[in-house]
């Protein structure tokens, strides 16, 4: 391997990749969809590198937005991807492609639940979980050596995901209501982005298809609870509601928790619990 490659570079996982170029061994730079169109398929040919590890973060993820705009999104998660995974098998590039939890029903529940494993059957209920479906099929079909990591419920804090919301509403408002009935695993990017490059650096003993988020559950409301405490706000401010008080365009999974058992086996450093992580993220942005 000569170089690490990744697209998407200035969202919210690519810009902690390349946070962590200066302790990895080997060059990594990345491009942007300003820079890098990966739906053209002339323009990827031209950017991928022989004896490189392409590490794919561009992905269409207005979950409710791909509701009515199903054609781009599967020009993003699915051609794209495609294009991705073509090009690495004609260059002798070895491409990484992060997918989602999305691409299963979620509606696992009760006491009995167990975490999604990588070969459980997938059933998305949502276009953007369709397209991201379709994206996997796509890489196996063009680069079966590919790997694909599958995670969940990603944040940094920072722009506009959950927990920058929850930041956001804290200040701006007395009480906010969380749904309470969604399960899954919070996954600092920081950590997802360290464990990508130990994948690219180690090759993961060859396992095709991971799930990589933090260790533990929560709901949405243990995660906006959590939020409120760690920066000293009263966690009490925060209440409870369920998915049916709080309809989206796109139906979410009410269960997202993905077993690390494939992650485990492929020896790789094991993501630490959500809370701590939670922690340092917010730690961080102080």
């Amino acid at each position: 391997m000569k170089r690490i490659l990744v697209t998407g570079a200035h969202g919210q996982l690519g810009t902690q990749l390349l946070r962590c170029a200066p302790g990895v061994a080997v060059p990594v730079s990345g491009v942007g969809s300003a820079e890098l169109d990966i739906t053209d398929r002339d323009a990827v040919d031209a950017w991928v590198e022989p004896d490189s590890v392409v590490i794919n973060c561009a992905a269409y993820t207005a979950v409710d937005a791909a509701e009515s705009d199903e054609a781009r999104a599967t020009a993003v998660n699915e051609i794209g991807p495609r294009n991705l995974a073509r090009a690495c098998a004609n260059l002798g590039a070895h491409l990484i492609h992060v997918s989602t939890d999305y691409v299963f029903a979620g509606d696992r529940a009760g006491d009995s639940a167990a975490p999604y494993e990588t070969d459980a059957p997938t059933g998305p209920r949502s276009v953007y979980g369709r397209t991201k479906l379709a994206g996997e099929v796509a890489v196996r079909s063009e680069l079966p050596s590919a790997q694909i990591v599958r995670t969940a419920w990603v944040y940094t804090g920072a722009g506009s995901d959950f927990v920058a919301t929850m930041l956001r509403l804290e200040r701006e408002r007395d009480t906010v209501s969380v749904v309470a009935d969604q399960v899954g695993s919070p996954t600092y990017a920081a950590d997802l982005a360290a464990g990508l490059i130990e994948l690219a650096v180690t090759g993961g003993r060859g396992v095709r298809t991971l799930h990589a988020t933090n260790a533990g559950i929560a709901t949405w409301f243990d995660l906006a609870r959590a939020t409120f405490e760690g920066v000293g706000a009263d966690p009490g401010r925060v209440l409870q509601c369920t998915s049916a008080e709080f309809v989206r365009p796109a139906p979410r999974p009410a269960y997202s928790v993905l077993s690390s058992r494939a992650w485990d086996a492929a020896g790789l450093t094991p993501l630490r619990p959500w809370r701590d992580a939670l922690t340092d993220a917010l730690a961080q942005l102080r």
